[in-house]
């Protein structure tokens, strides 16, 4: 009896050694680039950029991401003449909940609130991905903080079911912490590099996007939860809110890729471009991560707005 506890003892426990000692590894090798600040529910990551006294841009990113993916070139040359605000989510970079798990209108007051303590006059409100969701989350209630959105392949519609990448996040919420601290990270290791191509597709994934970018941090235990989280909540979520997109009257400009393998450009693009107000929508050739892949002409959009 005596054996077989030890035994149970070392099957257990060493999947969660390794998982600690990868996760603190990736952490090393990525460490925390700016600050937190301080808002109900999460400290949030912050990095700022550019002249303190220039027109502001608050930039937030996707599901399974992080801050880096901004700051790996877009951000940077947008703060030659903007004063940039790169956010990383609650529950996602190093940004550190305080409270429970917050849903994508908790997401957006936590975003606003850091708007306010920042001392940040009216910015633009950059969103990727999910992070599409919680920028039009806040402009339904928080339409006096920011002067308008700029959404790049967001999510903004319903769908049924997660995309073929995500798919491994769908599992039921007892169940996430046991295998964020067992299987995930070694799976993760295994697989992501194809499900991150896959993510990219049409476009190459960049040598240097697992450390420049951030990518490896999503192989941590904290990342398979939120993530979990993320794809459980969001498809209600995001019903509930494009119920009201016509009450959007900020202006709305949405870029996306014409061969996104993640999202479709019609259903998340072209028609929550027509369903608000003051939309409209630009399509290039590319994939879904164009912060990263299709820089020049990201930025060049982005100075449009």
């Amino acid at each position: 009896m005596i054996w077989f506890l030890v035994a149970l003892a070392i099957a257990v426990g060493a999947p969660i050694l390794w998982s600690a000692y990868v996760s603190r590894s990736v952490e090393r090798w990525i460490p925390m680039d700016g600050r937190q600040v301080e808002v109900p529910g999460v400290r949030l990551h912050v990095v700022e950029m550019g002249p303190a006294d220039a027109p502001a841009i608050v930039m937030i990113h996707g599901i399974m991401s992080q801050l880096r993916v901004y700051t790996y070139a877009l951000a940077g040359r947008m703060a030659k003449d903007h004063r940039v605000i790169v956010i990383d989510r609650p529950g996602w970079g190093y940004s550190a909940l305080t409270g429970p798990r917050l849903d994508l209108a908790g997401q957006a007051d936590a975003v606003a609130a850091a708007i306010r303590a920042l001392g940040l006059e009216k910015p633009l409100l950059i969103g990727h991905s999910m992070g599409g969701a919680v920028s039009l989350a806040l402009a339904l209630r928080h339409p006096e903080a920011v002067r308008g959105l700029g959404l790049i392949a967001p999510l903004t519609q319903p769908i049924d079911a997660a995309p073929a990448p995500l798919k491994g996040l769908v599992v039921p919420a007892p169940l996430r912490p046991i295998i964020a601290w067992t299987i995930a990270v070694p799976l993760s290791m295994r697989t992501g590099k194809a499900k991150t191509a896959e993510v990219f597709a049409p476009d190459p994934v960049p040598e240097d996007f697992p450390i420049k970018a951030g990518g490896a941090l999503a192989i941590r235990p904290k990342s398979f939860q939120q993530g979990c989280y993320e794809i459980e909540m969001a498809p209600e979520a995001v019903k509930a809110q494009a119920a009201r997109y016509g009450e959007i009257a900020l202006p709305v400009s949405i870029l996306y890729g014409r061969q996104d393998a993640l999202l479709d450009p019609a259903l998340h693009g072209a028609k929550t471009a027509a369903d608000v107000q003051n939309g409209k929508v630009e399509l290039l050739d590319g994939g879904h991560m164009l912060p990263v892949t299709h820089i020049d002409a990201t930025e060049a959009w982005l100075r449009t707005l």
